[in-house]
């Protein structure tokens, strides 16, 4: 009987905790955010080569043979990373839709560089064999990952003196009951580059870019409990 005493006040602690813990002064929720702007330090694109053809091992072959060049001339310039993308083979149909008249190849490489100049040369250099497909600049991991760290240390900052503002109004103390750290951004989406461009620009002319800037946001919201 004794032991089982025991065990039921054991089981009966974190209930008494919890009933003396709950809050007796007056809660306030409320929120802050923190935005913060970082450069668009790193550059991706991709360039591609897409041919028609009856004979699929001839297109297959003219495919190999452009993207060779390509990922030639995009190693050769310093300062861009080149790998090699997807390549898609598929059916053109005749009208109708039941007999195959022709085959079509599409073969990507991919180009990543910190360096817009330098991915601007490239993209033009690629310009004559190749179209470019998606480019788009956005904060690397690296300084998306520091921008939400300074970020973040600014937000709780912000709380705690919002937080010491609302209790001085009310000439009260305050003590942090709960706190909620969210953090985003707003980066941009890649945005495809027209075929037609390559035959508006001169050979081998860097294709204008504008990295920009991308937002950082963090948000603290919280409750915080007024005390006299």
């Amino acid at each position: 009987m004794k032991r089982c005493l025991l065990i039921a006040a054991f089981f009966a602690l974190p209930a008494l905790a919890a009933e003396t813990a709950k809050p007796t002064g007056t809660l306030i929720d409320f929120r802050v955010d923190v935005q913060k702007s970082v450069p668009n330090d790193l550059g991706r694109a991709s360039a591609y080569a897409e041919i028609t053809g009856a004979n699929p091992a001839d297109v297959a072959r003219k495919i190999k043979s452009v993207i060779a060049d390509g990922l030639a001339v995009a190693k050769a310039q310093p300062g861009v990373t080149v790998k090699s993308g997807s390549t898609h083979t598929y059916p053109v149909y005749a009208k109708g839709g039941r007999n195959i008249e022709s085959w079509r190849m599409r073969s990507e490489i991919l180009l990543e560089s910190r360096d817009a100049a330098a991915l601007s040369v490239t993209i033009g250099k690629l310009q004559s064999s190749l179209a470019v497909g998606n480019l788009n600049f956005s904060p690397a991991p690296e300084t998306r990952r520091q921008a939400e760290d300074d970020a973040t240390i600014e937000a709780i900052e912000a709380f705690r003196a919002k937080a010491a503002r609302i209790a001085g109004t009310l000439k009260k103390f305050y003590r942090i009951q709960q706190m909620s750290v969210n953090g985003g951004g707003n980066f941009p989406t890649p945005y495809p580059v027209a075929r037609s461009a390559k035959l508006m620009m001169a050979e081998d002319a860097p294709m204008p870019v504008e990295a920009g800037e991308s937002n950082i946001t963090v948000n603290v919201s919280g409750q915080i409990e007024l005390v006299d």
